[in-house]
């Protein structure tokens, strides 16, 4: 096994675990206290739900649109934080980093789930760019030499014929 695939399923089994992790965060708020909070709560079953889900599915493939919703699942849940914080959600607000440690927790694995899918997918990007041909570069000491344009036709001095002359 080459090392650029096996960093790569290094990355997707991090971001694996870090989705998972984000989910059950959600998923113990909301049995804890959360379900009882009016359309909040269901939104924390929906964030646990969306990142189990989530993982699961880059466990066994992890093309780009799979890629973007656990990047989308991430981000979701960091503007979820950051929303409670300042303007509230549906009335909902907290303050500082409470719950602990499901608070702190939760940005690190939701920050942690976006910086591994940077580095995946400029390690992809890094893999097509070397899988590409690359193009004659020209050298210091000036352009390449430029190949003489050859024509097939008659030499000269030859007769040519046309198809209408039989």
């Amino acid at each position: 096994m080459n090392t650029i695939r096996a960093v790569a399923i290094a990355l997707r089994l991090a971001i694996v675990a870090t989705l998972a992790a984000s989910g059950y965060i959600h998923a113990q708020l909301y049995l804890g206290e959360y379900r009882f909070i009016h359309i909040v709560g269901d939104l924390f079953l929906l964030q646990a739900s969306a990142s189990f889900a989530v993982a699961v599915l880059i466990l066994f493939a992890a093309p780009l649109l799979l890629r973007a919703a656990a990047a989308g699942v991430a981000l979701g849940a960091l503007a979820g934080f950051t929303a409670s914080r300042t303007v509230g959600v549906f009335g909902f607000t907290e303050h500082g980093l409470q719950p602990a440690p499901q608070a702190l927790l939760s940005i690190l694995t939701e920050t942690g789930t976006l910086l591994l899918l940077a580095a995946w997918q400029a390690a992809a990007m890094r893999q097509r760019s070397s899988a590409q041909p690359q193009e004659d570069v020209p050298s210091r000491s000036g352009p390449a030499p430029q190949r003489p344009f050859h024509r097939p036709g008659p030499r000269p001095g030859q007769a040519s014929s046309t198809r209408g002359d039989q």
